[in-house]
């Protein structure tokens, strides 16, 4: 089947041709000839079966096939310069920051204003993810992991242990002795969980039904809307707390087995942006109550 797309350089000459509305004007921007101009262009039209231009004895003039084209192709080039720009990171001062969901949109996103006043020169390209990569997420500069321990293969240190404990909304109706007859929400697969929450404090657990989602975004939302209680850890649910969108029910908090670390790539060393960052996220993290670097990080 034949190509409907004609070669990307036959659009790029029909482009500068249309906005000169003469050959040599895009001959001079395209350094060509003008008789390879006017080849490429009559191969354009071939391709597309129409023409384009009318050949006027001192002039160029667009037909209404080559109208309609025009900002079809301009547009097409101008979404491969931000595609472009946007894959290759032309910016300098841009640094690639990975962390899963929840912590983006509850711990980081929130203080970002602070980064910027401090920082103004500095931008960030935020990624998230459900689940950790094996290794440091590809093309990050700086990653924070919440993990039980990353990979020893990048270069790692850890940011805050925390407490986890039971959150819902305010006035929900909830007793310790009821806690087991009400819907229970979790992120899935931690070692910080419902039953080890009631181990810690030798509550009785008669393993209730859970519901387990891939992100504590979801658990957080029912919560926040009465639909049931959810485990949290300071991290992520300290903002909510003080603002009275939630409140912790139960006195008990337990230590996670997970930890938060930061990762930081091979290039980290060498650039003064990712330098700042990282530095700003270990400031923020030792003023931010509930957790500390020195906790141990399993068990």
């Amino acid at each position: 089947m034949k190509n409907a797309l004609p070669p990307l350089g036959w659009l790029r000459t029909f482009e500068a041709a249309a906005r000169h509305l003469s050959f040599t004007g895009a001959a001079r921007d395209l350094n060509m000839t003008q008789s390879a101009v006017s080849q490429q262009i009559k191969s354009l039209e071939s391709h597309l079966g129409r023409p384009l231009f009318h050949r006027r004895p001192r002039a160029l003039v667009l037909t209404e096939s080559g109208i309609t084209y025009l900002p079809v192709v301009r547009e097409a080039f101008h979404t491969l310069v931000r595609g472009t720009r946007a894959i290759t990171g032309t910016q300098q001062n841009v640094v690639r920051v990975q962390s899963n969901i929840t912590f983006a949109v509850n711990w980081l996103a929130p203080r970002l204003p602070r980064f910027y006043a401090q920082h103004p020169e500095v931008r960030l390209s935020l990624s998230t993810e459900l689940w950790e990569p094996r290794e440091m997420a590809e093309g990050a500069d700086i990653e924070i992991r919440y993990s039980l321990r990353p990979s020893d293969t990048v270069r790692t240190e850890i940011l805050r242990g925390d407490h986890y404990y039971p959150v819902c909304a305010p006035g929900y109706p909830v007793t310790l002795d009821t806690l087991a007859d009400h819907p229970l929400y979790d992120c899935s697969n931690l070692l910080a969980n419902w039953a080890s929450w009631a181990e810690d404090q030798d509550l009785p657990w008669p393993d209730p039904p859970i519901t387990y989602s891939t992100t504590y975004l979801v658990s957080l939302s029912v919560a926040m809307t009465g639909g049931g209680m959810c485990l949290v850890h300071d991290a992520i649910a300290l903002r909510l707390l003080k603002t009275g969108q939630l409140i912790a029910p139960f006195a008990h908090r337990a230590r996670m087995p997970e930890a938060y670390y930061l990762l930081l790539s091979p290039q980290a060393d060498n650039s003064p942006h990712i330098t700042a960052f990282a530095d700003w996220i270990r400031a923020e993290m030792a003023l931010d109550p509930g957790g500390g670097p020195d906790w141990p990080t399993t068990g």
